[in-house]
């Protein structure tokens, strides 16, 4: 039995991964119409009326560009080849995405969230998002910094699942456009605002309760427990 589960552990990760990546190349996608910075371009259409708001434009900018970083650096945190072989690699990203993270998408993604679309219920979700997305990678940083690196893996992955709601939140947007879901504009992305992050939160326990970072952190050799 322990073989088997290792093998679908083993497969689920490497699936995972293989959609994660894919997922960050469609996002990366999304992101090149900004690279002209004009204000009628996709998402910038419906926010006309701030567009003009200095903190918040330079905000959106920052938070677009910077996504695409974070979700890449920190899909290969999870890779556990580069863990166990290349600790030097696995902190270099693991230093990146902190960064990036704590100086850049996470404030830039908490100024946004108080001029979010859908009022104040949806603007509450993103704000709760951003806090909980800087203070769960602020606590992975810790627990490496200290050694504890079950504990660190664990926030890791609490945080890396907020980092994919910029993921989810589309993938949840276009099956609401394909079944048609009926509800009106506001409490679309009201409903759409929660549902981006709280479900990835409900997977990232599953897994740790699971014992995925053990998975991640036990083979023998391994740098990061030595």
């Amino acid at each position: 039995m322990g073989s088997v589960k290792k093998v679908l552990t083993g497969l689920i990760n490497s699936t995972a991964f293989v959609v994660i990546l894919y997922a960050s190349y469609l996002l990366i996608l999304l992101t090149l119409p900004y690279i002209y910075f004009e204000p009628n371009v996709e998402f910038l259409g419906t926010k006309q009326l701030i567009y003009h708001i200095d903190i918040w434009r330079w905000s959106f900018y920052l938070h677009v560009f910077s996504t695409p970083i974070v979700i890449l650096a920190g899909l290969f945190q999870f890779n556990r080849w580069i863990i166990t072989k290349k600790p030097k690699i696995h902190r270099l990203l693991g230093y990146t995405y902190v960064v990036v993270v704590l100086l850049i998408s996470g404030p830039s993604g908490l100024v946004m969230s108080f001029f979010a679309n859908g009022g104040r219920l949806a603007q509450t979700s993103f704000v709760l998002l951003s806090f909980g997305w800087i203070i769960f990678t602020g606590l992975a940083l810790l627990k490496a910094r200290k050694g504890n690196y079950i504990s660190h893996t664990k926030w890791n992955i609490r945080s890396y699942a907020l980092t994919l709601s910029a993921v989810t939140l589309r993938f949840y947007g276009y099956l609401f456009a394909v079944f048609k879901v009926d509800l009106p504009p506001k409490e679309t992305y009201i409903f759409l605002a929660f549902l981006g992050w709280i479900p990835n939160l409900i997977i990232a326990e599953i897994l740790i309760w699971g014992g995925y970072p053990k998975y991640l952190l036990k083979k023998k050799g391994n740098s990061l427990l030595s």
